[in-house]
This record gives C-alpha cells, structure tokens and sequence, in this order.
C-alpha cells in the first residue's frame, strides 16, 4: 500500500489546504535533502509518508496539545516527529534538537521551505538546554533508562494540558523488558498505534507516555 497525503487526510480530515500543501511539499523536499545528508535510509525514503510522516502523527492522536504548549523533539534527526507535529499543531512551539549538524541543516532547510513559523532546530544536546517544555518527545532515540535522565529536567511542572506533562516516545517491537527497567519508578502508560492506523507496518510500533 503507498501511504501519501491522501492516507493523511483520511487519518486527518481537520487538516486545513495550508497544513496540506506543508505536507505535500516534505516529500519531494526530503528526497532532494537526503540525496546530499543521508537523514533517512535510501531504501526508506520512498516510504516517508508511512514510515515517519504518519508515525510521527501518531502523536496527534495520543493527545491534542492546547495552543501555546510548548514541546522539545530530542534526537529529531531530520526533523522527526517535530516537523510533522508543528504542521499538525500550528498554534503550539516545537523546538528540535539534535547531536549531529548536518541533520539538524536539513530540518532547518525543510522548515524554511515549507514556511513553518512555529519550530526551530538546533544542534544542541539534552544536556545543554536549560529551557522548560511541557512535553519531550522522541522517536527510537535510546532505551528508556537513559532516555529519562536525558530529558526530565526539561519538563516544566507547570500544567496546562488535559494529559500531565512528561515523555512521549515512539518505539517499536517487544518493550517488555524495557519498561520493566523504570516502571517501579515512573508512571508509564503505552498505547498501541495500531488502534488508529489500519497499516500492516504499526502492528508493533507503540507509544509510550512517562509521567513526570
């Protein structure tokens, strides 16, 4: 099945003809990006709208951030799941942080090509950043026990969504022993991205909410 801007709208038929044509225009744009910074894998890019455009918008459906949120990708890569969370929420702040430069080039190319006003990247480490966010999320970045001291000091404890603020991360296959490793310390809910999208590929990717 080839997963397009089509599939989205019919996930998303609130999408606006702006929010839309951000999206249309991210996959002809990652394939000319990946071609010079090699952000997704070769054989993966044909697949972007599945493999990382509507993971990323799995997120969406887990919650609905109040405008004004304000919400840290860490390890973003290319720009994933930020990018496609600042089009999906335009009224909420993504700030995207990643380790390696050269990824960081191309999400800071796709923002300014696709006009989206509402996110900026950096190359900056989780450890570095001193800002407060309502929510951190991620995708595969590590496992969970590492991923947490990396990231809970930039939780905010001030509330202002329906869902407390925390760590949203995307993983997939078998996390059993994964989340036994920290569920004695923290609150950790998962949600299988299967019960909102048909496709044979979300069959063992999960969200994974940590309160903080």
């Amino acid at each position: 099945m080839v997963v397009d801007t089509d599939t989205i709208q019919h996930y998303f038929p609130e999408l606006s003809s702006e929010q839309l044509d951000q999206l249309r225009k991210l996959g002809p744009l990652y394939k000319s990006l990946n071609q010079k910074v090699n952000v997704i894998s070769r054989k993966d890019i044909d697949s972007l709208y599945l493999h990382h455009v509507l993971h990323s918008l799995s997120i969406s459906k887990y919650i609905r951030f109040k405008p004004d949120s304000l919400i840290v990708d860490v390890g973003t890569g290319g720009g994933f799941p930020g990018i496609p969370l600042a089009i999906f929420f335009p009224k909420c702040k993504f700030y995207m942080i990643d380790g390696t430069a050269k990824k960081i080039a191309v999400a800071n190319e796709v923002i300014q090509q696709i006009g989206l006003e509402n996110a900026i990247a950096k190359h900056q480490r989780s450890e570095e950043l001193r800002m407060k966010f309502d929510f951190v999320v991620a995708r595969a970045v590590t496992r969970l026990h590492k991923l947490i001291p990396l990231t809970f000091h930039l939780i905010s404890n001030e509330q202002s969504n329906a869902v407390p603020n925390g760590l949203i991360t995307l993983k997939g296959g078998d996390l059993t022993e994964e989340i036994s490793e920290v569920a004695s310390n923290y609150k950790v809910e998962r949600t299988a991205i299967s019960s909102y999208f048909s496709e044979e590929y979300f069959e063992t990717k999960q969200i994974i909410y940590i309160q903080k």
